[in-house]
């Protein structure tokens, strides 16, 4: 018998300083049981930092070939596509063919994806947007979760502050690029 996704509710204070964006968010993410729990509070982050009208979580492992967040237009027309992790250099060279802007957010080093596509030809890999969450970040969030949560994000200067409960988290986002060299 297959092991069915876990469904984890969030609501979101979310005061981003750097972008003007001041919204209170009620969404759901389904989480496969192969997705870590650092994966799965990754690509919440990135869904809070990435928030605009039109970004939508993808439909997962039943359609692997889209990103994990993507921002499209009221046609329909995909603006932007938002991976999780260390994407291959191979789906990272679809994705600039496909969208106009291509994003990363990482819960792990950087250095890994970046040696990756050092390596490899990707289509306008020096625009590549690849967002490094602080670890230590991720690690007390995944010490916090549960299916219900319920959190206050404030962004500034691409710092990161997570309240939850009486606690408060914090940690930065780096921001790296591929060198435009190849």
């Amino acid at each position: 018998m297959a092991l069915s996704a876990t469904i984890y509710t969030f609501e979101v204070t979310l005061n981003d300083s750097d972008r003007g964006v001041y919204e209170t968010l009620e969404f759901r993410v389904a989480r496969h049981p192969s997705e870590t729990e650092e994966y799965l509070l990754t690509r919440v982050l990135a869904y809070c930092l990435e928030h605009c009208e039109g970004l939508a979580f993808s439909s997962g492992l039943s359609d692997p070939d889209a990103p994990a967040l993507a921002i499209r237009d009221l046609t329909g027309q995909l603006l932007s596509w938002i991976e999780i992790g260390t994407p291959e250099a191979a789906r990272l060279h679809k994705a600039t063919k496909a969208a106009g802007r291509v994003a990363v957010y990482s819960h792990k080093s950087a250095a890994t994806l970046l040696a990756r596509l050092d390596a490899e030809r990707v289509h306008r890999r020096e625009t590549i947007e690849i967002y490094e969450i602080d670890r230590e970040l991720i690690a007390a969030l995944v010490a916090c979760l549960e299916r219900r949560m319920r959190l206050d994000i404030a962004v500034t200067d691409r710092h990161l502050y997570v309240s939850i409960g009486d606690r408060t988290l914090e940690g930065r986002v780096t921001e790296h690029r591929a060198d435009a060299g190849r």
